[in-house]
């Protein structure tokens, strides 16, 4: 947790009088502000990597400002849709998430930024409630606390991934594409699913339902998402952070949504001797890493 308190009264951020504050949540998170402002703008993860809270997200608009959505919450609970509107205010360290409809309707979310050292921000989030009744805050102050800590947990893990990977993209030289020695292949089957490294670029060694062995890259190409832990489905291999899914054997895409794995080396096994070996099937290119933002000629208004 982190102790400073933001000096910005809720004058300043113009807080309606009829909202109470229920909860002031601090923490000094492992992330830049502009690695912060990029995961701000990005809707897309919401039903995904937010998944315990989310079920599906529709984008109704975006620009600078920021953006509104509609979320549907996870079946079974009551009154499922809601629409968010999140406004930034760059200049002034902040923004704010509105709910416009929906559970929680008029709730307003102010989150507070101020760089702490390279890679470290400070970030203050503060809950106001159609509510100014003090024990009916209290009562609903455990319950944000809890999902703010988990928000900022799964989004901190992510922000700081996709710094070390865009880093590793940066520093990357071309290798010599030579082969790769994996021994046995009925020792290799006992490591399996294998990581390895080949080209200067990070492979998953799996084994197929048909028993084939083939190597898939780890790495998203929409956002440079983790897909070393992922368990396929059916062959489809599905990214934890947008959702993005890919066909672990062909490596293109399976949602339509036009991105494409890595070029995977393929798996050779010598029939005489019985060691495998990755060869090359192509160099490896981690591809888009930006953020889409379609513009809109809305300012905004925090």
């Amino acid at each position: 947790m982190c102790d400073g308190q933001i000096n910005v009264d809720r004058e300043t951020l113009r807080v309606a009088p009829s909202l109470g504050l229920a909860v002031t949540w601090r923490r000094e998170v492992r992330a830049g502000i502009e690695r912060i402002w990029e995961n701000v703008f990005d809707w897309e993860h919401l039903p995904v990597l937010h998944e315990m809270y989310f079920d599906t997200v529709e984008l109704i608009e975006i620009g600078n400002w920021g953006w509104r959505v509609a979320l549907t919450k996870k079946p079974g609970t009551p009154d499922r849709r809601m629409v968010l509107e999140l406004e930034a205010n760059r200049e002034n360290a902040r923004y704010r998430v509105q709910t416009l409809s929906g559970d929680g309707a008029g709730t307003e979310i102010w989150t507070l930024l101020t760089p702490a050292g390279p890679r470290r921000t400070a970030v203050e989030v503060r809950y106001y409630l159609p509510e100014r009744h003090p024990q009916r805050l209290a009562a609903l102050a455990h319950k944000y606390r809890a999902s703010c800590a988990r928000l900022w947990d799964e989004d901190e893990a992510m922000m700081m991934r996709r710094e070390e990977m865009t880093a590793r993209a940066a520093r990357r030289s071309p290798g010599s594409g030579a082969a790769v020695s994996l021994g046995p292949l009925a020792e290799l089957r006992g490591r399996l699913p294998l990581l390895v490294e080949f080209d200067g670029e990070p492979f998953r060694i799996v084994e197929c339902a048909d028993g084939k062995l083939l190597a898939h890259a780890t790495i998203c190409p929409h956002w440079l998402g983790p897909l070393d832990e992922v368990v396929p489905q059916n062959g489809i291999l599905r990214c934890p952070w947008h959702g993005y899914r890919f066909d672990m054997r062909t490596g293109e895409s399976a949602d339509g949504r036009g991105y494409r794995l890595a070029p995977a080396p393929r798996v050779a096994v010598d029939p005489i001797t019985g060691e495998a070996t990755l060869v090359p099937c192509g160099r490896p290119i981690l591809g888009n890493s930006t953020v889409n933002r379609p513009s809109s000629g809305r300012k905004a208004q925090i």
